[in-house]
């Protein structure tokens, strides 16, 4: 292996630690504001910025619709997955309980009554879905694919991120009901418009018609190096994000969540993808973007509704940590 910049996993890797780092850094002297700020500004401004710039370079072709299919297979997989190893945790607390039960009432006729306290409570079940769902596709997943694969199946990826956004306005605030104190969700229009809202939808619109103008060289290049600095951006704000993040607790769940996320999910899809054709750069792209960590707003889900917040932090700290021996495992296994 080549340590240069030449090199693109090592160009990804001076990148994402070196940009997260400085924005950690930053995180510690900032106020909580700038992040928010930095926050809507790459939504409404930066990554649309992006979106129409990449399109510039970018393959579209119809083999496109594969990319939401994928992201809901995903998503499906890795939830059901995730409902297996729940039963499977809740049914084993039920048997060690009656098992302690008997032991108790063979040493003593009058057994006092003792509360055990759940690793499965019923918000601790509802951010371990949550986590499984929300992944880190955008502000993390666009850095990774483009200093891997570059921009030509940029609009792959774009599409995948919005269709996870589509499911996460669906079944996260259902999630959220369900296992917190979220009102049910009535209909599906509303979280339809929520993505329809997204600027990252129509700067993809935009690109895509702009994308065969001809600009003087002057200008392409001004597209270019905004693009990237936006990429930067991103990781910067996930940075100042893990600065503000505190102690982590529930690790055994943390990891069993992380595992089934990014590598169960991934490695199964991924094989599959091959059994219909996609091979390559694209079933690559989409791999890493299924194995992306848990994205910073299964925090702000967690604190709204009520579910458990400190397996959401630690799913998203050691998420961030996991993808670093996670891509050099997904190069080696789909190729680069």
């Amino acid at each position: 292996m080549e340590f240069s910049l030449d090199n693109p996993l090592v160009n990804l890797y001076v990148r994402l630690i070196g940009w997260v780092m400085a924005g950690f850094i930053l995180g510690k002297f900032l106020s909580k504001s700038v992040t928010g700020t930095l926050g809507r500004f790459l939504f409404f401004v930066g990554a649309p910025f992006s979106i129409v710039a990449f399109m510039r370079s970018t393959n579209i072709s119809g083999y496109m619709a594969i990319a939401p299919i994928s992201a809901w297979t995903a998503l499906l997989v890795g939830a059901g997955l995730a409902w297996v190893w729940i039963d499977l945790g809740l049914s084993d607390e039920q048997l060690k309980s009656i098992s302690r039960g008997l032991s108790i009432n063979r040493h003593q006729d009058h057994a006092p009554d003792e509360v055990v306290q759940s690793n499965w409570s019923r918000p601790t079940q509802g951010s371990f879905l949550l986590a499984m769902m929300v992944g880190n596709t955008g502000f993390l997943g666009f850095p990774v694919i483009l200093t891997l694969i570059g921009a030509e199946y940029f609009a792959w990826g774009l599409f995948y991120d919005l269709s996870i956004s589509l499911g996460v306005q669906i079944f996260g605030v259902t999630l959220a009901a369900y296992y917190g104190n979220a009102e049910m969700m009535k209909g599906w229009i509303a979280p339809v418009m929520t993505v329809v809202k997204n600027p990252s939808l129509w700067a993809f619109v935009f690109g895509a018609l702009l994308r065969t103008l001809q600009l003087p060289p002057l200008a392409d290049q001004f597209l270019k190096t905004g693009a990237w600095l936006v990429i930067n951006l991103f990781l910067i704000l996930i940075g100042l994000q893990l600065s503000r993040l505190s102690s982590l607790k529930n690790l055994k769940q943390g990891l069993t969540c992380l595992s089934i996320k990014m590598l169960l999910t991934p490695l199964v899809v991924g094989t599959g993808l091959m059994f219909f054709g996609v091979t390559g750069p694209p079933r690559l792209l989409l791999v890493l973007l299924m194995g992306m960590p848990p994205a910073f707003v299964t925090t702000l889900y967690a604190e709204r509704y009520g579910l458990d917040r400190d397996l959401a932090i630690t799913t998203v700290a050691l998420g961030s940590i996991l993808i670093l021996f996670t891509i050099p495992l997904w190069i080696w296994l789909f190729g680069l």
